[in-house]
This record gives structure tokens, C-alpha cells and sequence, in this order.
């Protein structure tokens, strides 16, 4: 639809109503407009993921078809839908947060490791949505009342660096980022394993795992699959292991946990990838044959409980201004740890 095209028709909201339904007529002017952006507009008050979820579920029909969100009006369609109760948002929380940067716009979060970034089933409280709308209050809904702020996402188990919107146009403008690709990410992991090269380019493309839901996999051949590129510098070795860099280009589900796995060198503790969730002094004396470590260091002590895998840096274009924005997380203190331990490998005597 034109921006000044105010015409007779006001815009309709089902929001309100007990059943959400409603019926709408297209014009002239809307052909072109994809249906789900089209219906966005017509709707002010429902977000576009409750949107979209409509029209998957089939509760949306065009001139009495099911459709994809994608579809393009090619004429004066009836339109008649009905949509999917609200998501509730999340429960607000006193949870402390670690604030790297905030402004009017923005706030980038240092998130710990162990925490969800929105509830999902089994992670109703505690997330760090929870925290942010009780810090923060008003966020951006673009992405879902569940979903307050969240412009990208980072796994439970993964620390570090997260970009958080205050408004839907600010949240619009970070999401145009990431999908143009002209944000900077360098994630910082500690691997088991042997890297033949101290620096390399991994372009393999992720699709959906052909046997189990909550894996992905390296899959060329595959409909689904989406093109995925990493770069990667080790910044330190040790027997057994090393500390990475790695720079992802894209930004697909596990793509760095993945992309290191082809390379010959897993991230430590990946329950999901790796076959370890958890490792101690002991386990890591055995792995890098170091016998100093059981001698300086309680041999049973737990050092990591969660994937070696750490968001450390971020930069950016400030959506409201236009300069450049960056962001570091200080490394968390559980990979401080084998590091430190690590460390003592490579000393002499």
C-alpha cells in the first residue's frame, strides 16, 4: 500500500475481539505487497510473527486459498483469516544483568552462560527476557510478545554478547544488519582436538540433521540447506587442545560448533556435537598428559559444565546515528579456568 494512501478503508485490528477474526478487501494499490507485510499494516495492533503463524496454521485464507507469508497480491483479493490466541510475555524478573552499552536505542547484554534468552517450553522463568523487560520495561515486539527486544539470539549455553532493541524501528534497522551481513561477530571457543591450520575460510552449507530434531549438519545436498561460512585464527595451542577465534559470516543455527567439527577440532563440552558435557582437572590431565596439573590442582574439581563457546565481540552501525558501534565481553570466568589450567601445560618444568 502507498504510504499517503489513507483512502476510506481504516485500518482493522483483531486484536480486541474474543475470536480474532476478520475480513479484509485488497485495492489496485496493494498489488506487489507481500501478504504477510500487507496484512501487518491492515492489523496495527498484532505483530507479524503472530501473523505469519496464522497463515502456516491455514487460519488465513485468500480468495479462499491457503497461502505462504511470502505470497505477492496480484489483485483485488477477499482476505479473511483468523488469528491465534497472544502469546503472553514473559514474566518480569529482578534477574541482574551485565550492560555493556545502552542508550535510548539499545542495550547490549553480556549474557552468562546457563541462561535462555526467551521462554520455551521448560524455560518459562528465568530467561534473560524475563530480566530485560523488568529492567527496561517497553522494548521493541517486532519479533513477539514472547520475544521483547530480542533482535538475534545466542544457545543457553553460550555466553557473551547480545543486541537488545528498545523500539520496533530500531529493532527493524538491527535485523536489516544481520540479514545484509554487515555485522562484525567474533565468538571465542576453546576446542579438543588438532587444527591443521592456524587460520582458515570453512564454507559448508547447515540443513536439519537427517536422524535427530535438535541437531543440524553439514548437508550441500539438501533442500533446506542455507550457505554458511566461518573464518577461524587459533590464537593459542596447548596438548590436545587450543583457544579459536572464529568470525562467522552467516549466522545459522550451530554453525560454529559445526563448522570447527569438520575441521577436526570440536568445542569443548558440546553435549549436542562433542560427547562430553562436562570435564574436570582429572579428565583434562588424562586428555593433554600432563601430570603438573593433578600435582598443583584438586583432581576432581569440575572446570567447565557447558559448551566452550563464547560471543566476545560485536560491532556495529548505530541505527539511530549512523557511527560505528562495538562491543566486548570479557571472557567468563568457567573457560578462565581451563584455561588457566591449560596454560600450565606449556610451562617449563
Amino acid at each position: 500500500m502507498s504510504p499517503d494512501s489513507s483512502e476510506s478503508r481504516p485500518p482493522a485490528s483483531a486484536a480486541g475481539g474474543s475470536t480474532n477474526r476478520f475480513e479484509l478487501r485488497t485495492s489496485d494499490e496493494d498489488i506487489g505487497a507481500r501478504l504477510d507485510g500487507y496484512l501487518a499494516a491492515q492489523l496495527a495492533d498484532v505483530s507479524r510473527t503472530r501473523i505469519r503463524k496464522a497463515i502456516d496454521l491455514g487460519l488465513i485464507l485468500v480468495d479462499g486459498q491457503r497461502l505462504k507469508p511470502s505470497f505477492r497480491l496480484e489483485a483485488v483479493h477477499e482476505i479473511r483469516g483468523e488469528l491465534p490466541p497472544a502469546a503472553e510475555g514473559p514474566k518480569p524478573q529482578a534477574i541482574d544483568l551485565s550492560i555493556l552499552f545502552e542508550d535510548d536505542h539499545l542495550v547490549i547484554v553480556d549474557k552468562p552462560p546457563g541462561m535462555v534468552v526467551h521462554p520455551a517450553k521448560g524455560h518459562w522463568e528465568g530467561t534473560l527476557a524475563s530480566a530485560l523487560v523488568h529492567r527496561f520495561g517497553q522494548l521493541s515486539t517486532s519479533a513477539g510478545a514472547a520475544r521483547p527486544g530480542i533482535v538475534h539470539r545466542l544457545d543457553r549455553d553460550t555466553s557473551g554478547v547480545i543486541v537488545v532493541a528498545k523500539s520496533d524501528a530500531v529493532h527493524a534497522a538491527l535485523a536489516a544488519q544481520f540479514h545484509d551481513r554487515t555485522v562484525q561477530k567474533e565468538y571465542l571457543a576453546i576446542v579438543v582436538g588438532r587444527l591443521d591450520r592456524d587460520r582458515d575460510r570453512i564454507d559448508h552449507p547447515i540443513g536439519p540433521h537427517p536422524k535427530i530434531r535438535e541437531k543440524k549438519a553439514l548437508r550441500a545436498d539438501h533442500p533446506e540447506s542455507r550457505p554458511a561460512e566461518t573464518f577461524y585464527e587459533v590464537l593459542e595451542r596447548f596438548p590436545g587442545f587450543a583457544l579459536v577465534s572464529a568470525h562467522p559470516k552467516t549466522g545459522r543455527t550451530h554453525q560454529i560448533r559445526l563448522h570447527l567439527q569438520h575441521v577436526g577440532a570440536h568445542v569443548l563440552c558440546d553435549r549436542l556435537y562433542g560427547g562430553r558435557a562436562r570435564i574436570s582437572v582429572g579428565e583434562l590431565r588424562t586428555i593433554t598428559r600432563h601430570k603438573r596439573l593433578a600435582a598443583e590442582l584438586d583432581e576432581s574439581a569440575l572446570l567447565l559444565e557447558r559448551q566452550a563457546l563464547h560471543a566476545h565481540r560485536i560491532a556495529l552501525t548505530h541505527p539511530a546515528t549512523g557511527a560505528p558501534l562495538e562491543a566486548t565481553a570479557p571472557l567468563p570466568a568457567d573457560m578462565q579456568a581451563v584455561l588457566s589450567a591449560l596454560r600450565q601445560t606449556t610451562q617449563v618444568g
